[in-house]
């Protein structure tokens, strides 16, 4: 294995790949980023490089997202199409173990990953996993709840009449990120502001948006067989990530799915909201390292 970026075609779409620290020869860290439609452009300038000089790390982005190829059909990001791809970037590569580190959304993937394909990996790292494709809206009133408790004067008011609306969840949430402004939508993220200023210089220098393509094609088909009640089939040694000020994902999730994974660890950052790895990146770095070794 080389370092280097490259594009991997994987069914029918071409996937922005990169390789960095593979000098160091390790069981391959997969970074599986968030969203849904995010991209690794944050993660790769900001603790990337942490991991890099321990461990061999293999950036992806998945369909539709940051640099890799859109399917042509605007649907076509079923969760089993996303773990499909990312099993053939593994067997293109030809990794026998992965250990995946997704964030957010990306936990997500890699947890329904991981209970398909055990075989394929050795240990697990989640960040702030979510429960989006489930049916029950819990993200939704955790976000909604978030915004709720920072917002402020007139965007207050207008949140709490959302919340109190007629809407379906789905249609409160996407009716409140689309009010927020920038200010709230830090504070929601981000517990130091000055985090936040970086990672909107870093947002605006990549050129990259999200299309919410993903966000819609995913919320149109939502699974009822909830992740919380799967994930303690998963018996491989999970870490799981969150910061104390997570409003965006929240610590109670986090701790559900500790107590319902047999072999795992909850590590709750204290100066960190929803980026940990990026408020806290030497000591995120620090407890990869000694996890994974």
């Amino acid at each position: 294995m080389e370092n280097g970026e490259f594009f991997l075609t994987i069914n029918s779409i071409k996937h922005w790949v990169k390789i960095a620290g593979a000098e160091n020869e390790t069981v391959p860290l997969v970074i599986i980023h968030g969203g849904p439609g995010g991209n690794n452009y944050t993660f790769e300038r900001t603790i990337g490089p942490y991991l890099e000089e321990y461990a061999t790390i293999i950036y992806y982005e998945q369909r539709g997202c940051g640099r890799s190829e859109a399917p042509q059909d605007k649907d076509a990001y079923f969760i089993p199409l996303l773990i499909s791809d990312l099993e053939i970037l593994c067997k293109d590569l030809k990794l026998e173990k992965i250990i995946p580190l997704g964030f957010s959304f990306g936990s997500e993937l890699a947890l329904e990953f991981v209970l398909i394909h055990p075989d394929l990996v050795e240990k697990l790292i989640v960040q702030a996993p979510t429960t989006f494709c489930d049916a029950n809206n819990r993200i939704s009133n955790i976000q909604l709840n978030g915004f709720l408790q920072i917002a402020k004067g007139n965007l207050k008011k207008q949140i709490k009449e959302i919340i109190n609306s007629e809407l379906s969840f789905n249609e409160k949430i996407d009716r409140v990120w689309e009010i927020v402004d920038t200010e709230t939508t830090d504070k929601l993220l981000f517990h130091n502001r000055e985090y936040a200023k970086q990672i909107r210089k870093l947002w605006e220098e990549s050129g990259i948006n999200n299309t919410d393509l993903m966000y819609k094609a995913l919320k149109k088909q939502q699974n009822e067989l909830l992740l919380l009640e799967r994930v303690a089939q998963i018996n491989i040694p999970t870490l799981i990530f969150v910061g104390l000020y997570d409003r965006n994902v929240g610590i109670d999730l986090c701790r559900d799915f500790s107590s319902k994974i047999p072999n795992s660890k909850l590590i709750i950052f204290e100066k960190s909201a929803h980026f940990p790895d990026i408020e806290e990146s030497e000591k995120y770095a620090q407890l990869v390292e000694d996890f994974i070794f």
